[in-house]
């Protein structure tokens, strides 16, 4: 009987650890909270960056995600992987350019073969402008790039 015990506690301490080092690849701070509060589902079905809310929260796999409305986070809950931005919600750009992890501003955003692209956007620098004159090299590299990175 406590040796299996044991072994459940070990599993989940496991379990806990594989999440904690999973959210490291992923662009949160301490809050953990995803996009920098924006409504990952607003993208796709308002067409525009729009910060959520508290009030509409979901955490999953230890990040959280704000929504603008119930119907958001239930769409989200539906089908959370369809909405989750790519490469950890990391400039896209940066990822495919060179691997590196890079801040974005959630209002640069481009929505590729359904998936949310996000970029960085600032001191007159957009990432996007860079990344639409050789997305489709870009995004491979950045497929490439991204892999490694969670592989670590």
């Amino acid at each position: 009987m406590k040796k299996s015990v044991y072994l459940i506690l070990l599993l989940f301490n496991g379990l806990q650890l594989i999440a904690q080092q999973n959210i490291s690849h992923f662009n949160v701070k301490k809050d953990k909270i995803a996009v920098e509060g924006y409504d990952v589902v607003a993208y796709f079905l308002d067409h525009k960056a729009i910060k959520g809310s508290k009030e509409f929260t979901v955490k999953e796999d230890g990040i959280i995600y704000y929504f603008t409305s119930q119907m958001h986070k239930e769409v989200f809950e539906k089908n959370s992987s369809l909405y989750k931005p790519q490469y950890g919600g990391w400039c896209a750009y940066a990822i495919g350019k060179t691997g590196e992890k890079v801040e974005i501003d959630p209002k640069t955003f481009k929505i590729v073969d359904n998936k949310l692209y996000l970029f960085y956007n600032k001191f007159l620098t957009n990432t996007l402008q860079l990344w639409n004159k050789e997305e489709a090299h870009l995004k491979m590299e950045a497929d490439m790039h991204w892999k490694k990175i969670i592989s670590k």
